[in-house]
């Protein structure tokens, strides 16, 4: 099999389900509540009429488990998923190949799909309208070109940046999920979940905790899980109280609000470089070393979120809130925004 593609076949009936952090049914998934209260509807009925899914897109900050929903779609609807991403399918022949492929009720997971090469989109609209591709056989003046039918298939399409998407793309998606940060007490609820099934010990209190300084991120919530149970095994009794998980993260730089090392790097060279802003996207990100993708895509709109700093028309500025967190006083046009 192509190493581009990844086939996962699901079966609800296992007696012995393979234990993983990612949940398998929409019960197990915490948090979304809208999100996964519409896409078991859109399940249900599906599976009433025996059809296959409609299209499905999911968007939003990464980590936040559009992966994880791609595979509990497939496992509800008791069928297979191949998992592929944009930037891995390089020609229109390879996404051909895979459409080709597929089986009847089949889910393809596409990551990243505003990645996607605009020529490779234009085998996709007729393969998610009407089920069905067109191949050019032959060369020159004897070139002809013929229609392949396709299985009913489900596309789910998964994007930080929905706004790079094309129109004729997004609008051929029947179901359209926004993804959105989650509270610290779904945070908690993930982190004690995980923890159970990694046979970390930790009580409510540590998990809270943890689950502060994890920017709203289940991804984020598990890797800092992962490093805290280090330090607990280590320098601890193995055990994740509140005190070993503040202690824990102190050491590893990630402060009370979630900001790490780069986050502070950001926002004082904001401060202190440019007296408070503005400063471009671009010159920031030489600044602090960093790519400008990296700073808009990763960083950005988390502070944005904490109101920590704002985009104005000439640039980005720190707010009274950013130099509160620091523990000094705005000055010049960040006192105007108080």
């Amino acid at each position: 099999m192509d190493d581009r593609i990844i086939s996962v076949n699901f079966n609800i009936d296992d007696d012995e389900p393979e234990q993983t952090l990612r949940p398998l049914t929409l019960a197990d998934f915490t948090g979304q509540e809208k999100a996964k209260e519409n896409l078991a509807i859109f399940m249900e009925a599906a599976k009433n009429r025996k059809e296959a899914l409609d299209h499905v897109l999911l968007y939003g900050p990464p980590g936040l488990g559009k992966t994880t929903l791609s595979n509990i779609i497939a496992n509800e609807m008791g069928t297979h998923i191949k998992i592929t991403s944009g930037p891995a399918i390089e020609r229109p022949g390879d996404m051909a190949a895979i459409l080709n492929s597929l089986s009847e009720g089949d889910i393809l997971f596409v990551d990243e799909i505003h990645r996607l090469n605009r020529m490779i989109e234009e085998i996709l609209y007729p393969a998610m309208e009407d089920f069905a591709i067109d191949i050019v056989i032959g060369k020159g003046p004897g070139a002809r070109s013929v229609r392949l039918n396709l299985p009913h298939f489900t596309l789910v399409g998964a994007t930080t940046r929905i706004g790079l998407l094309t129109a004729p793309l997004r609008d051929r998606f029947g179901v359209v999920l926004h993804l959105e940060p989650y509270s610290v007490g779904e945070l908690a609820r993930i982190i004690m979940r995980s923890a159970d099934v990694s046979g970390i010990f930790i009580d409510k209190k540590g998990a809270e905790e943890i689950a502060r300084r994890s920017r709203g991120t289940p991804r984020i919530a598990n890797r800092l899980l992962r490093r805290v149970r280090d330090f607990a095994e280590v320098r601890f009794d193995g055990k994740i109280t509140e005190d070993v998980a503040k202690m824990s993260l102190d050491l590893l730089d990630v402060d009370k609000m979630g900001l790490d090392l780069i986050d502070r790097k950001m926002l004082l060279s904001i401060m202190d470089k440019f007296g408070g802003g503005p400063v471009g996207a671009e010159t920031l990100a030489v600044s602090i070393n960093e790519e400008r993708e990296t700073i808009e895509d990763v960083y950005e709109p988390y502070l944005i979120q904490l109101g920590y700093i704002q985009r104005t028309p000439r640039g980005r500025v720190a707010t009274p809130l950013c130099y509160k967190h620091f523990g000094r006083k705005p000055q010049g046009e960040q006192m105007e925004l108080e």
